[in-house]
């Protein structure tokens, strides 16, 4: 009766030594003990189980290697014995073992090469060191210490359906063993020296539908053939290949890794955006045919051309996985865009990137992207580690357009996936490398920070050369696969910060690019101290002979100067002479957007800067504004009211100098929507612009001119509508105030001539700002 008891004990937390009296259980014919917390040596009696046809012991904490005794199990025909904790070499006495069928060995400590006797002995295997099914697919034969090169007996192997080796660091191999090998399904040699070109005989394979050979030494063109095979995911990144992308690929094919090798010429016409295609770090050119589908994928060619020679930045950071916050008083950007299997992103403003490769197989994490709403411990910002960004096998962030110089490399982590109840079991270790240079080895978050959902960080000094920065974290095999779920492993990121070591010069884009967004950030504090001073100015001018005007000129002065914040500009002081009350503000040395616009100046806005400014503000002003830009002047005596424009317009509101039809700026604007034209909006001097961008630009904006509050949107929706994240809704109509009112003189003034004034009181100066209390 004890029997199906100890046939299967997997997950159960037990631990310490297994015990050796289980050898005695000679009837035994299936043993599976993973998933628990085992330790000590592996009994040496259990090899006196001769029935036994299936031996697992995956995810333990044995030590010390495999017992030579194991050999004996000659009806074995499954072995798992991956993240057990064995090292040293496979005992010889394993060419016992011909009826083995699958055999699991991925991270451990194994030594020396892999046994002659796998390719010479096991000819009957179907699926090498690799998956018992779909369910488990994501075990690989990676993360040991193996020697190469890999068997030439593997040509025997004729059975393979599934071949997964990985991380072999000595001694190159030949793809020659896999020639014969035409039932293979899922080829995965990654990172195991391989050398030569890509022989034809590859695509000779008709049922692979997984090749993966990433991170070796493979040079020439790629065969034209191969891309006709019928793959589903093809790896062939971070080698030398050269050449042009071929000009035809069949219908399966969905996922192409060619990022870090040194491909050039045009993007063939079958590339678009619906294959997941992975160009970063070749020779192609800005002027290739099709590049426009892949925006900013020339800033992360080989040379990293964006910027070169004339850095715009000296600092990031970024939230990995999370929406933009700030924290500890550093705005970190958001990264909380789907990447996928072989994908990349760059920035609007191309300051600075990311791109994942690697394929989780059986997860529902296809946005590689995780959260929690636990706290995090050790740390003093906890909200800077509730996302994070997880990649399967290489995820790379890039710094683009920095000024040369040392920089402080802050990378922060907790694991957010794990609980504890699985402690001591679970690891996820993967390296760490920053300009190319290894900086973390076999890093394991949960066991540097001392346990899960706990803070750690590293900082590293780096020097900057050519204005780019590189960090990339790389999963070389090692670390638990399937506890407790499958397929949590690979490289996991929760934030990045990068700060100079020295004083950035003041030219650089930081600077600039706050000289000019800053009044645009700010018109709304700017508009309420406009209408104070404006409501005050009368009194000062009656009360001109009397020192009771200069004390309440310098009572208001005060009050304005007090109030704070990074986006306003300061106020610095004020002077009273005679007649003239001048204030002194922060000098900008760049002057005002509308200047950098329309005045003759050095700077040219390009459409990203545009479009990156216009995200900017969405991101940092929280209220809804409507009809914002009006400062209005009220005068008793007149039964009319005059609007002046304040602020920055991308033109005036109203421009007599246009045709009558463009006068009024919304009103053109909606007679364009509405016959499909809105792209006319864009300014004529920009000659290059991203029309999807733009015109997802002005259809937020007719959504924010809605004459319902109810109907314009929160400013977290216009953030997200910009940013590309949701879609725009269309559900919009030309507003009534459009519709029912006559546009006056080119003042601005507007009114329905049957009726009285619609503003007809300083109240309603201040019932406009009252959408901005209150969060509309």
């Amino acid at each position: 009766m004890t029997m199906p008891i100890l046939r299967k004990i997997d997950g159960n937390f037990f631990s310490g030594p297994f015990p050796a009296f289980i050898g005695n259980m000679y009837a035994l014919e299936s043993l599976s003990i993973g998933q628990n917390v085992f330790s000590g040596p592996f009994p040496k009696e259990l090899g006196n189980l001769k029935k036994l046809s299936v031996l697992s012991m995956s995810n333990n904490n044995f030590s010390g290697a495999l017992p030579p005794e194991l050999g004996n199990l000659a009806n074995l025909e499954e072995l798992y014995i991956n993240s057990c904790g064995f090292s040293g070499e496979i005992p010889s006495t394993f060419a016992n073992l011909k009826r083995l069928q699958i055999v699991w060995a991925s991270d451990n400590a194994f030594t020396g090469k892999i046994p002659d006797f796998v390719g010479n002995n096991w000819t009957k295997l179907t699926k090498f060191l690799t998956s018992l099914s779909n369910a488990y697919i994501c075990r690989r034969f990676q993360g040991n210490s193996f020697e190469g090169p890999i068997p030439s007996s593997f040509a025997k192997l004729t059975s393979l359906t599934s071949l997964r080796i990985g991380d072999i660091y000595t001694g190159s191999s030949s793809l020659d063993f896999v020639r014969n090998l035409k039932n293979l399904t899922d080829l995965v040699l990654r990172n195991v020296l391989l050398t030569g070109t890509l022989p034809s005989y590859l695509t000779e394979l008709n049922s692979l539908e997984k090749l993966d050979l990433s991170f070796k030494n493979l040079t020439g063109p790629i065969p034209s053939q191969m891309f006709w095979m019928y793959l589903t995911h093809l790896f062939l990144g971070n080698n030398s290949l050269t050449g042009a992308i071929p000009e035809l690929h069949t219908a399966t094919l969905q996922t192409i890794d060619l990022s870090y090798n040194l491909l050039s010429g045009d993007l063939p016409s079958w590339v678009d955006t619906v294959l997941q295609l992975n160009l970063v770090g070749n020779n192609f050119t800005p002027n290739s045919s099709n590049i426009g589908l892949f925006p900013g994928l020339e800033c992360l060619q080989r040379s990293f051309p964006c910027n070169r020679d004339s850095p715009r930045y000296a600092q990031f950071a970024i939230n990995c996985g999370g929406q933009q916050i700030i924290s500890d008083g550093i705005v970190f950007e958001g990264d909380y865009k789907s990447l996928g299997i072989a994908t990349y992103v760059v920035t609007n403003a191309q300051k600075w990137a990311v791109s994942s490769v690697g394929i989780f197989d059986h997860t529902d994490n296809r946005h590689y992207l995780q959260s929690t709403s636990a706290q995090v411990r050790g740390t003093d910002t906890p909200e800077l580690y509730k996302s994070s960004r997880i990649s399967p096998g290489s995820l790379r962030y890039y710094g683009l357009g920095l000024e040369n110089g040392p920089y402080t490399v802050n990378l922060f982590f907790a694991e957010i996936v794990f609980s504890n109840s699985w402690r001591s079991l679970e690891r996820r270790v993967f390296y760490v490398y920053i300009q190319g240079t290894l900086q973390l080895r076999d890093f394991d978050i949960s066991k540097e920070a001392d346990g899960v959902l706990r803070a750690v960080t590293r900082n590293f000094t780096v020097n900057v050369t050519e204005n780019h920065l590189e960090i990339h974290l790389f999963w070389a095999g090692k670390g638990t696969c399937s506890s407790p779920y499958y397929c949590n492993f690979g490289p996991f990121i929760s934030a990045v910060s990068v700060v100079p070591n020295f004083r950035p010069k003041e030219n650089n884009r930081t600077t600039w690019i706050a000289g000019v967004a800053v009044p645009v950030v700010v018109m709304p504090l700017i508009l309420i101290f406009a209408f104070l001073y404006i409501k005050r100015k009368g009194k000062y001018e009656e009360e001109e002979a009397s020192n009771h005007g200069k004390s309440q000129f310098i009572a208001e002065v005060s009050t304005i100067s007090a109030v704070q914040h990074r986006n306003l500009v300061k106020l610095l002081g004020y002077c009273i002479k005679d007649k003239r009350h001048l204030l002194l503000y922060e000098y900008l040395e760049n002057k005002s957007l509308d200047q950098a616009l329309f005045g003759h100046n050095h700077f040219h806005l390009d459409w990203p800067t545009r479009y990156t400014i216009c995200l900017a503000t969405a991101r940092e002003l929280c209220p809804k504004i409507s009809d914002s830009g009006l400062a209005k002047q009220y005068d008793d005596n007149k039964t009319h009211i005059t609007t002046g424009a304040a602020g920055t317009f991308g033109r005036p509101k109203t421009a007599n100098r246009l045709e009558d039809d463009k006068i009024y700026l919304l009103d053109w604007a909606w007679d364009l929507h509405e016959n499909n034209q809105s792209l006319e909006l864009v300014d004529p001097t920009l000659a290059e612009f991203d029309e999807n961008e733009a015109l997802r630009v002005v259809m937020v904006a007719l959504l924010c001119t809605q004459g319902s509050p109810s109907m314009r949107p929160p400013m977290s929706r216009v953030v997200a509508m910009l940013a590309g994240d949701i879609d725009v809704s269309s559900d919009i109509t030309r507003p009534s105030y459009l519709i029912d009112w006559n546009f006056g003189d080119s003042t601005g003034t507007t009114h329905d001539p049957g009726e009285a004034p619609a503003l007809s009181s300083v109240n309603a100066n201040v019932s406009e700002f009252s959408d901005i209390t209150e969060g509309r």
